[in-house]
């Protein structure tokens, strides 16, 4: 064999030889595929679809279908078998759980996959800058169990000349982990004035007030935009606090809460591939990029990578 023929062979050979690393993952990617049903939030709707994009990028034979019907139809799609995953934006009570216990036998497997805060808005010229925690239940509550004297029914009841006339609100629907939540927080326990106006989603809320210089409501942190003003929450002594990133992830701020992912998944066995890559991709940095360019607050890696051991995930070796 010449040395021109040789020299060649060899190339040939190293080729074969780097390429077939990259082959192996190419086949081992496109060997993951499915569907991967999902039912549950609405706040958690934008983060789902994207996570499912980026998913679908790196296993092109995967595709998320989500049906984004409110926190509350998660466990019911759970527990029918409708689902394996459910996303929710706040936890699974008790009657929720003991349903899926009884039906499968088994707890049901609860991820944390974000961090999200409620504010409270009104309208971008309403001169309001804070409330304080009564101030808040007396506008939204007829129940009043957080100390206020008296309903606060009208603008002027909080010292403002403008806007003038009756309060308007605005907040979410029954079916969704937003209202629970700010019924627990900001209402302690209370119930809702029946004239708050109900709406499926967080963006619905914001686009009401903005639209209306009378309104005031609540959405989630990542629905804001330049028609609304976001009020601090003030203590008894004057300090406001805002929900800032930081404030967020460590709890400080009241209004702020975990996102969740619910699995039906029993014990003992393997995630099937597909689920598995997505729950990696979740608590990826790159799938904690996409928390944040969303407007949430992504989960510190000490905790993801906690959960990670918990749940038996390992990442590859690029880290996504």
């Amino acid at each position: 064999m010449s040395a021109i023929l040789r020299h060649c062979f060899a190339s040939s050979l190293l080729l074969v030889m780097l390429g077939a690393p990259q082959a192996q993952a190419q086949a081992q990617a496109e060997e993951i595929a499915g569907t991967l049903g999902a039912v549950g939030s609405d706040t958690m709707a934008g983060l789902m679809l994207r996570w499912g994009e980026a998913l679908t990028r790196q296993h092109p034979g995967i595709r998320l279908q989500l049906q984004a019907s409110g926190s509350a139809s998660a466990p019911p799609a759970l527990v029918a078998g409708t689902t394996r995953l459910g996303p929710m934006s706040r936890p699974m009570n008790e009657a929720e759980r003991r349903a899926f216990i009884e039906r499968h036998g088994y707890p049901p497997r609860q991820l944390a996959v974000a961090r999200d805060a409620l504010v409270v808005v009104v309208h971008r010229h309403n001169p309001l800058e804070s409330l304080g925690h009564r101030e808040l239940d007396a506008i939204f509550s007829d129940s009043r169990r957080c100390g206020a004297s008296e309903g606060v029914l009208r603008w002027r009841q909080l010292g403002l000349d403008r806007p003038e006339g009756r309060i308007r609100l605005h907040g979410r629907n029954a079916a969704s982990g937003t209202q629970g939540l700010f019924r627990r927080i900001a209402l302690c326990d209370g119930h809702f004035r029946p004239e708050v106006n109900e709406h499926p989603g967080s963006a619905a809320v914001v686009a009401a007030v903005a639209e209306d210089p009378r309104a005031i409501g609540y959405a989630g942190l990542n629905h804001l935009t330049p028609g609304v003003k976001a009020l601090a929450r003030r203590e008894a002594e004057g300090v406001r606090h805002f929900p800032d990133p930081e404030a967020v992830r460590r709890g400080d701020y009241a209004l702020s809460r975990d996102l969740y992912l619910y699995l039906n998944h029993p014990p003992g066995e393997s995630l099937p591939a597909a689920e598995r890559a997505f729950l990696d991709l979740v608590l990826s940095p790159a799938g904690q990029s996409i928390v944040e360019e969303l407007g949430f607050v992504a989960l510190p890696e000490a905790r993801r990578q906690r959960q990670r051991q918990r749940q038996g995930l390992v990442l590859d070796e690029a880290g996504r």
